[in-house]
């Protein structure tokens, strides 16, 4: 069994302008843990877009506490980042059958609006899993490629 070297928990407004905070704060976790600039940037968008669409589909202004749990579990090879939310919830697995596959060949004129941000999702973290029972929380991974620089300045990375 892996042992965490850190947690970091935060709760936030379900906000938009709470955002770039979180953004913030992942780049900063992702940087610190080692995770390297692409790494980091494709958890950006992923952790982004839950966000996002968080604050606007889980909640409705009668709700009390409209928040966003976001929590950081730092490993020597992964970070996982986790993210809660009490509101509404919505069935992810169809939904994804619903909308269906991407094909590269479509024209981007006539993509169908809604599911790009699970594709992206999916596509940019290594694991995603959506847990539905009490509001929505979603887990997702990303293994940590470490960086090295050579002598003459060219970047390897090794796991």
């Amino acid at each position: 069994m892996e042992a965490k070297r850190n947690v970091i928990e935060m709760k936030l407004p379900a906000q938009a302008e709470y955002v770039s905070l979180i953004r913030l704060t992942l780049s900063g976790v992702f940087s610190r843990a080692g995770a390297s600039y692409e790494d980091i940037e494709d958890a950006k968008i992923a952790v982004s877009e839950v966000v996002t669409n968080a604050v606007k589909h889980a909640y409705k202004e009668e709700e009390i506490d409209p928040s966003i749990y976001l929590c950081f579990e730092i490993y020597d090879d992964k970070i996982r980042v986790v993210i809660s939310v009490q509101g509404k919830s919505f069935d992810y697995e169809e939904k994804k059958k619903e909308l269906g596959p991407y094909s590269e060949n479509e024209n981007i004129d006539f993509l169908r609006e809604g599911g790009l941000g699970l594709f992206l999702i999916e596509s940019l973290m290594d694991e995603v899993k959506v847990n539905k029972d009490n509001g929505v929380t979603i887990s997702m991974i990303k293994y940590i490629k470490k960086e090295q620089v050579h002598n003459n300045g060219e970047r390897v990375e090794i796991n």
